[in-house]
């Protein structure tokens, strides 16, 4: 993968078509939003019972609101206008879409440094990635991605799904070891990958839609995924343990097209970013919301949880030190570095007084 790439515009074709939908949408909008001065499509690749569905939800009834009707938001989620997130990204780029929701692997194309945020346990706690996301980290990475993009300009870092955790079909993980020999499904992502190289296991790269059948056959012996996700996509009929080793912090990442952006009058720009912050914190707390009566029925329908011992947790931390120098090998150590020095920043300042 080359250290520095950008995605290039939707070819005419996909043009026509993506914009044949968004236009063939806006003949049902109601009435009040085609008198809307500008008018955002947002698009999200999860469900309706998705966190990534209630951010959506509060961004667009704070931003009409407060925009007394200038600015309406229509709501494609489930891949309605495109349907992967290199799709969705050049239709975003191409500002046939103003707004998009997409993880780290999804943006990895346009800037592989982004995976510093995936550096496996570079998270300690909730409290902590939510400062260091919610700082001046979001400002430098805007910069860098308008920067390679022109195009690209990311408004919020929330999360989709709480943690990623180690979860399995007829093992229960403790520790490293455990993870030897066996085909655990990761994302299209590197870093995901190297993740369970290094523990000695069998990454395997499957789509979403897929995972639920690849348990099912064998396929794949577990997953790395939060409870919330689990559960709503019934992987426990086959996930029977999870381990919460917490080796990834799930951010969700809010991409706006620059040229919409730009075009607002002052005042509507900060209806908007304050639209934004309202979407993250909504994504930040339902995950944490939910996740209570997802891990109860886990157990009820016969799961088992498992916390690792401090002991145990530096055991798994120990076993991913070598993804920081596979990293800075393949992308350099600047975006590492950022990332670790705002959760260092963090962590200072967290610290509880007296």
């Amino acid at each position: 993968m080359p250290k520095h790439s950008t995605l290039k515009p939707v070819a005419a074709a996909v043009k026509t078509l993506a914009l044949a939908g968004v236009l063939g949408s806006a003949a049902l909008m109601p009435l009040a939003a085609s008198a809307a001065d500008f008018t955002f499509n947002l698009v999200h690749l999860s469900n309706t019972d998705d966190e990534d569905y209630d951010g959506a939800l509060v961004f667009k009834d704070y931003v009409e609101s407060h925009s007394n009707g200038r600015i309406a938001v229509q709501l494609y989620p489930g891949g309605q206008l495109c349907g992967a997130p290199v799709e969705c990204i050049e239709s975003l780029q191409s500002n046939l879409i103003q707004i998009f929701q997409a993880t780290t692997g999804g943006v990895s194309n346009v800037f592989p440094e982004i995976q510093a945020l995936d550096v496996p346990y570079m998270f300690p706690s909730d409290r902590v990635a939510e400062c260091a996301l919610g700082g001046p980290l979001v400002g430098e990475l805007r910069e860098e991605v308008l920067k390679r993009t022109g195009s690209m300009r990311l408004m919020t870092i929330g999360n989709t799904g709480g943690w990623r955790n180690f979860a399995t079909v007829s093992k229960q993980i403790k520790s490293p070891a455990d993870v030897k020999g066996m085909k655990i499904r990761t994302i299209n992502s590197p870093i995901q990958m190297e993740l369970v190289k290094n523990m000695g296991g069998t990454p395997t790269p499957i789509g979403w839609s897929e995972v639920y059948t690849s348990l099912a056959t064998g396929v794949i012996e577990g997953t790395k995924n939060g409870i919330t996700d689990i559960m709503s996509a019934k992987l426990n009929e086959h996930i029977k343990y999870i381990t919460l080793d917490g080796h990834g912090y799930m951010g969700s990442m809010w991409w706006m097209n620059q040229d919409a952006f730009a075009e607002l009058p002052d005042d509507l720009k900060q209806v908007v970013d304050d639209g934004f912050d309202a979407l993250r914190w909504t994504t930040i707390v339902m995950p944490k919301r939910r996740q209570i009566e997802a891990y109860e029925a886990f157990k009820k329908g016969g799961g088992t949880v498992y916390t690792p011992s401090e002991q145990e947790k530096a055991e798994f931390v120990k076993a991913a030190e070598p993804i920081h120098k596979w990293f800075s090998d393949q992308y350099g150590s600047k975006w590492q570095d950022t990332v670790e020095n705002a959760v260092n920043s963090c962590e200072a300042s967290l610290k509880p007084a007296g």
